[in-house]
């Protein structure tokens, strides 16, 4: 989508944000995101036929692809704007909190493309980087632990208190 070149949705925070808070709703799990020149990609498992009673199958997993334009990432902007402040459902928020932070550190880091992939909570980022010497790609790894603490400093980042978050 190419968010800093001509998209009107400059802000890879509250992007992944509002996204993030769409896959909790949808119960994903395990994401791939992909940016392409006129959308985003994101695949993952869906969780089909739960049950918690005693003997119960714990249901299916089956994989679902997403192609979000960004008409959609607008939709869910506005969405999760007029949702902040009131009580949630018992969807848990999962990719909405991960997601911004992520989201906050691919800001600062301005990339031309970004993919990453999620699993069990550990989030691998691969940025395309475009520069005096060429084209590179970088890889950034985000540990279960690293997005806690991320989450964490959040609000105080929020407050300017802190410097922003560093790359692993």
């Amino acid at each position: 989508m190419r968010i800093y070149e001509g998209s009107p949705r400059k802000d890879y925070e509250e992007v992944l944000r509002s996204v993030g808070a769409y896959l909790d709703d949808k119960g994903m799990r395990e994401i791939v995101f992909l940016e392409t020149d006129v959308s985003f990609i994101i695949q993952g498992l869906v969780i089909e036929g739960t049950s918690v009673g005693w003997g119960d199958s714990l249901g299916q997993a089956r994989k679902e692809t997403l192609q979000l334009a960004d008409d959609d990432v607008g939709t869910f902007m506005d969405e999760a704007l007029a949702g902040r402040g009131a009580p949630k459902d018992s969807v848990p928020d999962r990719y909405e909190s991960a997601l911004r932070v992520i989201g906050r550190y691919v800001d600062e880091q301005q990339p031309r493309d970004v993919f990453f992939f999620e699993q069990e909570g550990a989030y691998v980022l691969r940025l395309l980087r475009l520069d005096q010497t060429g084209i590179r790609h970088e890889l950034v790894e985000f540990t279960k632990d690293d997005v806690a603490e991320m989450i964490a400093r959040a609000p105080a980042l929020r407050r300017g208190s802190q410097a922003p978050a560093s790359r692993r």
